[in-house]
């Protein structure tokens, strides 16, 4: 018998606990590298299912690649690569690249676990390129755009959506020659508009449902030489400000005061369509809380390299769960992989043998039976019929 201290934890092959998996096991003594072979296994992957199952539909007419970061909450002392990043949650950095079209709900072409404390844009012009030759072994034949917000908003990261002949919606920085050209816009140049659905603002904590666009030539990184500056198109939202803070109560407002939103776009939409479409990249936060609700949940490991591990299979079980939705249903296509999981998945099914066959039994006057039959047969395929 082995006695065990409060406050300890309990050794993996101890009596009275389950033995871990040969792979976590082996995932100890990963390296970054074998964690490289495992991104190409999570891109060949998502390309078989691509080819065997309409998860990204209307990808030859245009598709849409999102970039963004999120921050892993850890705990204790013995996670390598954990501190203190943008949110000041101590935690693990997870950098993903999502895939999507108009018609379809997104799946995940490329992630990397960094430290805690990196900066966002480390590493992800790499994960752009590597994502792009990704979605394009997908089906992503027609136009790709590349949308990122602010924290992305550098040459290394327009550079690689170029050399892959994508464009680019990125958000605008608000440095000194981004206001200098706001600044510039002839005031007859904004063009009200009213938003149909109203968007939360996370600035003046309201819901927005107005605003003003308009958009202006401008170019880029001239800091840098001048093969490295970017010409393109700075299209503007700006909003007004209702009673801000710095206005005492009671006194009224003596000029307008907005605030603005750029958005650096090579887009060959009109203005309204291509403000339009960069506001969709908010997707990438669905993912995100998918990803949280699932196998993201946790980092079980103390290596850094096991965990980025961990996280790629996470990314391959996201993609296998969002195929199984879009084979089961039009419904479950677009559903969350929460409610997949919970409705297709976890089956109260009970399994019996008869005549050498096994029989699954399914819960009587179930409501997803259709769905679950559908992808049953589209992976196994049809039950053999009884012969008497």
């Amino acid at each position: 018998m082995v006695s065990i201290k409060p406050g300890t934890r309990q050794p993996p092959d101890s009596p009275g606990s389950a033995p871990l998996p040969r792979w976590a096991r082996s995932c100890g003594t990963f390296t970054f590298g074998h964690v490289r072979q495992l991104d190409a296994v999570a891109s060949r992957f998502l390309i078989a299912l691509a080819k065997n199952a309409p998860i990204l539909p209307g990808a030859d007419q245009g598709c849409y690649v999102d970039i963004d970061d999120t921050i892993k909450a850890t705990h204790g002392y013995a996670k390598q690569g954990a501190g203190y990043g943008y949110t000041g949650v101590k935690g693990l950095n997870a950098l993903l690249a999502i895939v999507s079209t108009p018609v379809s709900a997104p799946v995940l072409a490329a992630t990397r676990l960094r430290r805690g404390g990196t900066n966002s844009a480390r590493g992800a012009a790499r994960l752009v390129a590597d994502a792009l030759v990704t979605t394009k072994a997908c089906g992503g034949s027609g136009l790709i755009t590349v949308r990122a917000d602010s924290a992305y908003y550098g040459h290394d990261v327009i550079a690689a959506a170029r050399r892959s002949e994508a464009r680019f919606s990125i958000t605008a920085r608000m440095n000194r020659t981004v206001v200098r050209a706001i600044s510039g816009i002839a005031e007859s140049a904004w063009v009200p508009i009213h938003y149909p659905n109203a968007i939360w603002d996370e600035d003046e904590q309201r819901l927005v449902s107005d605003a003003e666009v308009a958009e202006v030539a401008f170019t880029a990184f001239t800091s840098r030489r001048q093969a490295d500056h970017i010409s393109a198109r700075l299209i503007v939202r700006r909003v007004r400000r209702l009673n801000p803070k710095s206005v005492p109560d009671g006194q009224g407002e003596l000029f307008p005061d907005c605030r603005h939103h750029g958005v650096f776009t090579d887009s060959s939409l009109t203005m309204l369509q291509a403000e339009k479409t960069h506001r969709a990249h908010a997707i990438v936060e669905q993912v995100i809380a998918d990803l949280k609700s699932g196998a993201f949940a946790h980092l079980p490991s103390g290596q850094f390299a096991s965990n980025a591990a961990w996280l790629v299979m996470a990314a391959i079980a996201f993609n296998l769960t969002r195929a199984a939705g879009t084979i089961a249903s039009v419904f479950h296509a677009k559903a969350t992989t929460a409610t997949i999981r919970r409705q297709l998945i976890a089956v109260p099914g009970r399994l019996a043998r008869s005549a050498r066959r096994l029989v699954i039994h399914l819960p009587k006057d179930w409501p997803w039976q259709d769905s679950w039959e559908g992808l049953f047969n589209a992976t196994c395929g049809p039950p053999t019929p009884a012969t008497t």
